[in-house]
């Protein structure tokens, strides 16, 4: 089975009268409307009405540009499996970026529903559909090298499943509920890591903004706001604005910048704020940063009526973004609330055992190696424990070669061994530079980033197909407790332990080694196919090493 391309020297006056009607008119079918002027323009759709359809695309004052209609059919095609070339088709003309898209949502609907032969369409038939775009050099890039870019990964596009997309519906009617309420109103998204949150984020504040743009919309009209505080995270949302129509890159900052932008007297307080990573949020004054109120999140919602706020308190990595339950309640006191979590893991495709390793290990016990690891077939999921780092290094290598989007992280723990302007990580058989932040681009996807070592700071929030994590001299075992012990005087980061009135000194360590047990758990729950760990304290290395007797 093969895709038909027909591609229209002009999108005008019935284009359809120059296909094989009885072969695409009978059939559901894609279309893709473009032009490859100065700017490139296009718009994706799909129908079972054809002709129709292409009448109201060209009564459309905004087709106007768009010069030539190219359509896919087949006489196997049913609905879902266009819907699905459709969505599939966005997502990648999104994380290409040669196009400016006009697709806004047309429906809430982008929901994970299975139908028969899917897999054969989502991969085999879409590959050939792409290969023929590549050929008539519509599109350029590879898909493989497109899947990896953090952009194609939260797409205000991708297909959600339906824990997500009942998430969504209960953000959207939440908005629409409270957008005329005289007081603030804030929304609590909690899961751990890999749930899928700026996912169901980028989906919702996509489809926010173009109801901002309805003039049927309850939420017309509406100013609203992305926040992150992660520069490489802002660096992915602002990308995903260029292609889209109603996506502003005005409309994502920084939460500092937020708190501090000129407001006119008419509108001093946004509508919908969506917060993500609110656990990089700011629970103290930074006067470095050009923050000097309370915390972020009490300013921020005293400028927004409603605040859409994604936490996981496993990734606070820092005091001066540390927040316990009565700090929270503070906040909260006297405004509307809800709080609602994400529970199923998207992003690690590895069994539950092995999700639950993972889990054990930054709460401090080592357990035995899973037996879906000691028996792993060949496609599952990697989690390998490594005595060399040059040998995890070369794996690294290995698998980056052959999947792309493959990188060393570790601990924040090395500031002590500088090399003119860097920092190295040196081990028996390895040496590379680490936590080099100074690119545009985001650090993973920057291919000389294969010969340096990340950390928490450039990896946040972001996936890779395989990592190897370096444990640093912040993480020893303790035999007699059997389990990890803490070293939080070897933790490099003088940022993370910056003293706080509110926090007592006799709970300060405690708060200390939860941060550094977070800075791990972050570190290895962002490999999608595989995880390697190299530990460099003796102690911890011996009681890992023994783990593959």
């Amino acid at each position: 089975m093969t895709s038909k391309l027909i591609q229209l020297t002009k999108f005008e006056k019935e284009p359809i009268q120059e296909i094989d009607s009885a072969y695409f008119n009978n059939y559901p079918i894609v279309y893709i409307l473009y032009n490859e002027s100065k700017k490139p323009a296009a718009y994706i759709g799909q129908t079972v009405h054809l002709q129709r359809r292409m009448k109201q695309h060209l009564s459309d004052t905004q087709r106007k540009p768009l010069k030539t209609a190219l359509f896919i059919g087949n006489e196997k095609f049913n609905q879902s499996a266009t819907y699905n070339v459709e969505t599939n088709l966005i997502n990648f003309f999104i994380a290409e970026k040669r196009y400016n898209l006009q697709n806004v949502s047309q429906t809430l609907d982008n929901k994970m529903h299975d139908y028969y032969n899917k897999e054969y369409y989502d991969q085999t038939f879409f590959d050939s559909i792409w290969d023929e775009l590549r050929e008539q050099n519509i599109v350029r890039e590879s898909l493989e090298d497109l899947r990896n870019k953090d952009v194609f990964k939260i797409s205000p596009y991708k297909e959600l499943s339906a824990e997500q997309m009942d998430l969504k519906h209960h953000i959207i009617d939440y908005c629409k509920r409270h957008i005329d309420d005289d007081k603030h109103s804030i929304f609590f998204i909690e899961g751990d890591a890999g749930t899928g949150k700026s996912v169901v984020l980028s989906s919702t504040f996509n489809t926010i903004q173009d109801l901002s743009q309805d003039k049927g919309s309850k939420l017309y009209g509406a100013e609203n706001y992305l926040l992150v505080n992660h520069q490489e995270m802002l660096k992915t949302y602002k990308e995903i604005s260029e292609t889209l129509p109603n996506l502003k890159k005005k409309n994502f900052m920084k939460p500092t910048s937020f708190i501090n932008r000129k407001t006119s007297p008419e509108k001093a307080v946004a509508d919908i704020v969506f917060v993500d990573e609110a656990h990089l949020l700011l629970s103290k004054k930074d006067s470095y940063n050009n923050f000097n109120q309370d915390n972020h999140l009490e300013e921020i919602i005293k400028q927004s009526k409603i605040t859409i706020v994604v936490y996981d308190r496993k990734q606070v990595l820092k005091f001066k973004s540390y927040w316990d339950d009565k700090l929270i309640d503070y906040v909260k006191h006297g405004i509307h609330s809800e709080v609602l979590m994400l529970t199923n893991q998207f992003r690690i495709r590895a069994e539950e055992e092995i999700l639950n390793w993972m889990d054990a290990f930054t709460n401090k016990k080592v357990l035995p190696l899973p037996k879906s690891v000691t028996n792993a077939r060949k496609d599952s999921f990697e989690l390998e424990i490594f005595s060399d780092a040059g040998e995890m290094y070369k794996k690294i290598q290995q698998k980056n070669k052959k999947y792309g989007l493959s990188r060393l992280v570790s601990t924040f723990d090395y500031l002590h061994k500088k090399d003119k302007k860097d920092y190295f990580i040196e081990e028996p058989n390895f040496k590379l530079p680490w936590n080099r932040t100074h690119y545009k681009k985001t650090w993973a996807e920057v291919e000389e980033t294969i010969h340096e070592v990340g950390s928490i700071y450039t990896i946040q929030g972001f996936d890779l197909n395989y990592v190897g994590v370096i444990l640093g001299p912040s993480v020893s075992y303790n035999f007699e407790k059997d389990e990890l012990e803490i070293i939080t005087a070897n933790y490099k980061d003088s940022e993370a332990f910056k003293a706080r009135e509110d926090i007592p000194a006799n709970q300060a360590e405690e708060v200390k080694t939860q941060i550094i047990l977070n800075s791990i758990n972050v570190l290895m729950k962002r490999g999608i196919h595989g995880l390697y760990i190299y530990a460099t304290d003796p102690k911890l290395r011996q009681k890992l090493d023994s783990l593959n007797d």
